[in-house]
């Protein structure tokens, strides 16, 4: 692919709405989690992934050797909020067709973006310890979702999503940030919980929920696992008063601080997808 391709059959697939099965929402709103296949195609992931990646790599500020790193650190390269850096990446972090796929499993009317991030495992990556994200969201309610998109074929080995299932109706861990200390508790507490960890196809996607807790294993392939997501919330969502130092940083950079109680409605929160 070269940066003159024509892409305006990718900007319509990107728009294109998904059509999401009855049982497939049940299955999300039971399991905490959903794989769906060929939501996109490979050419499209293809051409925006070679942009993503050039970007990830010039906009990555993680350099320290892998043995100098803390557990979080060698969990993967983490870039957020690419799409104000790049046109073609805002087409695919906006990408309507993803956005009405989380308004549908959450089941409300709209959703907002809470922010994109890359996540890419280098070779040797450590395992991304089990959490939940919204430990991390001063959001007021759970109506919120992550797409987890790679850009690959994701194999076992390379250190793939997990997840443990139905873990988002039960207050297990709530307080505890990504640590080795979070780890080895949690690892622990979710044995009641079975754990659902299989290959991605390049084209199959995941969306879970921001209380469902999930992992990654460590990537043993000689290859980076590049994946990209994004997280959205309900376009109604409130902001809450952040309870942590972590949610005190997520008000101001990625919520632009807007007053506590108020619609998370910043300029950098825009509406991605609107049923009315």
């Amino acid at each position: 692919m070269t940066p003159h391709t024509d892409r305006h059959p990718f900007l319509r697939e990107l728009e294109t709405p998904y059509l999401l099965s009855a049982d497939a929402v049940r299955f999300y709103r039971d399991k905490g989690y959903i794989k769906l296949k060929d939501v996109f195609s490979k050419l499209l992931l293809t051409w925006y992934g070679d942009i993503i990646t050039e970007w990830v790599f010039q906009l990555n500020t993680l350099t320290k050797p892998m043995e100098e790193r803390t557990t979080y650190e060698k969990a993967f390269l983490q870039v957020m909020n690419m799409w104000r850096e790049h046109d073609a990446i805002r087409e695919f972090v906006f990408s309507k067709r993803l956005a009405r796929i989380a308004a549908e499993l959450m089941g409300v009317q709209g959703v907002r973006l809470y922010h994109d991030q890359a996540l890419y495992k280098e070779p040797s990556g450590g395992i991304t310890p089990w959490h939940a994200d919204q430990f991390y969201w001063p959001l007021s309610n759970d109506n919120t979702i992550t797409v987890w998109i790679p850009l690959q074929d994701t194999p076992l080995e390379m250190g793939p999503l997990a997840f443990a299932e139905s873990s988002q109706h039960v207050a297990i861990g709530r307080d505890k940030e990504i640590s080795d200390e979070s780890e080895a508790m949690l690892a622990e507490a979710l044995k009641q919980f079975p754990v659902h960890e299989t290959p991605f196809e390049l084209g199959e996607i995941s969306f879970h929920s921001g209380w469902t807790y999930h992992r990654a294993g460590v990537n043993r392939s000689a290859r980076p696992r590049k994946v990209m997501t994004m997280i959205y919330m309900d376009k109604d969502i409130r902001v809450i008063e952040p309870t942590n130092s972590y949610r005190m940083n997520d008000w101001k950079t990625w919520l632009d601080a807007v007053p506590v109680g108020s619609v998370a409605n910043s300029k950098l929160n825009p509406i991605l997808y609107s049923a009315g």
